[in-house]
């Protein structure tokens, strides 16, 4: 299949444009493959990869994936193999590689997460991808492992969307400059538009595709024909090569080896033509030649989700596979494939529908009760195991995600048929039997942010909480969340990640979690809701202005998260309630799960409201959670860290805890 390389990175805050456009020349001639256009900007001056930095940092994201079941094709064997080849090459050109291979939706996320957190100190950050990919609108999806064209809901809602990648390389820092490297088609396996949106590029951003938007990129005996071309390009210089003019030989390869079908392209928003660092030695070059492979190609249309009907016929196979499902997110998929489909109204219809009788449904078998010091002791909170895709596409018991996480270690275990519980202590309450515990905090102002060099948690800027509120003691649990699936008001959990009924909740989307509020406030009759994130933080911090709310350092014994200390298992989160809790008497706020909060992400404080209230959007889509996950060692556990995720987007390590308005 054709396959497209795509070589993205992103432009500056102010401005961006689309920059040079390498096309492969005529099939005549010496001119055959030559790039057509250059770049917009241009100078005398070329610096290298380095910036004029004796040793700048060069951190790269290699990611190959090619299990894809039956729909793999030659891109099973030759992703990863690309993928390896791309990391030997990048290593030898002094990058410092993190590397995945056959990587789920989740495992994908968390790589992106660890590339952005080491790219804040500075330098050159480059991301590879190699497999199934394909664009939907203006949405470029690049396809975890494990999907294939059969659950085409999944293959939308799962993908995980380029733009993910831009936004990690977009926050400024020392030394900038960016590559991405896309070996993945550009088609729309559900429609014949080809357009593609005109997403803005950080300065000093090179994009490079391996092929036209609609097109296909071609696959050989053991790499990607684009991949096997850069790869000999890259080690071939017997100088430090410009790039433009590297990507420019690439073009001009490809183009020969495929009789003109396949036409590389770049986008850029380089102010000075860079250039790559040192050659490496002519031993290590030959070695990585070697493994470069030969130019036979071995099929045109490789890496791009392609159905074996017409587009006519696979609309309907996509409606179909979801015709019978109880999920909105999955007539959401639908309609982003086929926003005018022929079902387009009646995914509406469903979606409201389900929709209507969620927020209208009450529990039959939890009623209210009144809390009271002789009832019945509840469960601590447990931790919710949502999917962690985007959307599921079926219910969760019956088909869960390749990405769900295992079930609970053998202790975790132990420790739920303890049946451990946690009633409400003085000062604590709660509103039935199977909510959660709240803690009533007064009003107060505190310091928000902090001055580290991430620039999304400044400026530092002072917040007032005008009015008390009650806050979870714990993220809401398992058992919590199952009294609403119970009253067919949220999704039911997937068995496997929900062993232990006390362990907080997880693998939840922002959405679900505005489920759960939504049947709370009717359950109960009082106003829950989510924390805004200046809420959260004033939670966290507990009247604390240090780094961690216990002090300056890390401490073991503090947070559920990985080398912080015991108890700690790397398959789901422990027992909420196992650490110690806050200066207000609140446990793993830092840690555990992800907690969703109220606000719309924003790329920094500057404009944040100073009242403590959300910053919201009428069109928000990525949301913001606070806290870490046990999954997250200490420099994640700090009271004003911060990250993003799409609202829709079900992640095995997000979850969330309950805020409640106090009259």
């Amino acid at each position: 299949m054709w396959r497209t390389f795509l070589l993205v990175c992103m432009v500056g805050a102010s401005q961006a444009h689309w920059g040079s456009v390498y096309a492969a020349a005529q099939r005549d001639g010496a001119e055959r493959g030559a790039a057509a256009t250059r770049t917009t900007a241009t100078s005398s001056a070329r610096p290298t990869l380095q910036q004029d930095n004796p040793q700048p940092a060069r951190i790269a994201l290699v990611i190959g994936n090619g299990e894809y079941g039956d729909h793999a094709g030659p891109v099973s064997d030759n992703a990863p193999r690309d993928a390896e080849a791309m990391r030997d090459t990048l290593r030898a050109h002094g990058f410092d590689v993190i590397m995945r291979t056959d990587a789920t939706s989740q495992q994908m996320h968390q790589a992106i997460s660890e590339f952005r957190q080491r790219l804040q100190k500075g330098g050159i950050g480059l991301f590879y991808f190699a497999g199934h990919g394909m664009q939907i609108g203006r949405q470029t999806l690049l396809v975890p492992a494990g999907l294939d064209a059969r659950a085409p809901a999944r293959l939308v809602s799962e993908g995980v969307d380029l733009n993910t990648v831009l936004q990690a390389l977009r926050a400024p820092r020392a030394g900038a400059l960016n590559l991405v490297i896309l070996d993945t088609c550009l088609n729309n396996p559900f429609s014949s538009d080809v357009s593609v949106g005109t997403a803005r590029l950080p300065a000093n951003t090179l994009v490079a595709y391996a092929t036209a938007p609609g097109g296909f990129a071609a696959d050989g005996m053991r790499h990607g024909v684009y991949t096997g071309a850069l790869l000999r390009a890259f080690n071939e210089a017997s100088s430090s090569p410009a790039l433009a003019g590297l990507f420019q030989r690439v073009a001009a390869r490809v183009s020969e080896l495929t009789g003109g079908e396949q036409t590389p392209w770049i986008a850029s928003s380089l102010a000075k033509d860079a250039s790559l660092s040192e050659p490496v030695s002519r031993g290590a070059s030959a070695a990585l030649l070697s493994a470069a492979g030969d130019d036979i190609i071995v099929a045109l249309h490789s890496r791009g989700i392609l159905p074996k009907d017409s587009s006519e016929q696979y609309e309907i196979t996509f409606w179909d596979s979801i015709k019978d499902s109880n999920y909105p997110s999955d007539y959401e998929a639908y309609l982003k494939a086929y926003p005018n489909g022929r079902f387009a109204a009646l995914a509406h219809a469903r979606i409201d529908r389900l929709r209507a009788a969620a927020a209208a449904s009450a529990p039959s078998a939890t009623p209210p009760v009144a809390p009271s010091p002789q009832a019945a002791r509840p469960a601590a909170p447990a931790s919710v195991a949502p999917q962690d895709h985007p959307h599921a596409t079926t219910p969760a018991p019956t088909t869960p995600p390749a990405t769900t996480a295992p079930p609970a270690a053998p202790a975790a275990q132990a420790a739920a048929q303890k049946t451990t519980t946690h009633p409400p202590s003085a000062g604590e309450s709660r509103d039935c039997a199977t909510c959660p515990i709240m803690i009533a905090l007064p009003a107060g102002a505190f310091s928000m942010g902090s001055s580290t060099d991430d620039p999304s948690e400044k400026p530092v800027h002072h917040v007032t909480i005008g009015a008390p509120f009650a806050i979870g003691k714990y993220e809401v649990t398992v058992e919590q969340w199952n009294a609403c699936a119970a009253a067919n008001a949220c999704q039911k959990l997937t068995p496997e990640s929900n062993t232990n009924k006390a362990a907080p909740a997880r693998d939840l989307s922002w959405e679900d979690a505005q489920q759960y509020v939504k049947w709370l406030s009717k359950t109960t009759g009082k106003p829950y809701r989510l924390p805004s994130e200046a809420e959260w933080e004033y939670a966290d911090r507990g009247g604390t202005t240090t780094a961690y709310w216990w002090g300056d350092q890390m401490r073991k014994g503090n947070a559920n998260c990985k080398d912080c200390g015991d108890p700690w298992h790397k398959e789901g989160p422990e027992t909420a309630g196992s650490f110690a809790p806050n200066p207000v008497g609140l446990y793993d706020m830092n840690g555990s799960v992800w907690e969703w909060v109220a606000d719309c992400w924003h790329n920094s404080y500057q404009g944040a409201p100073a009242d403590g209230h959300a910053w919201d959007s009428p069109t928000c889509d990525m949301r913001v959670i606070r806290g870490g996950s046990w999954r997250e060692g200490a420099g994640y556990m700090l009271s004003a860290t911060r990250f993003k995720y799409s609202a829709s987007v079900r992640q095995s390590q997000d979850g969330f805890r309950v805020v409640k308005d106090l009259k």
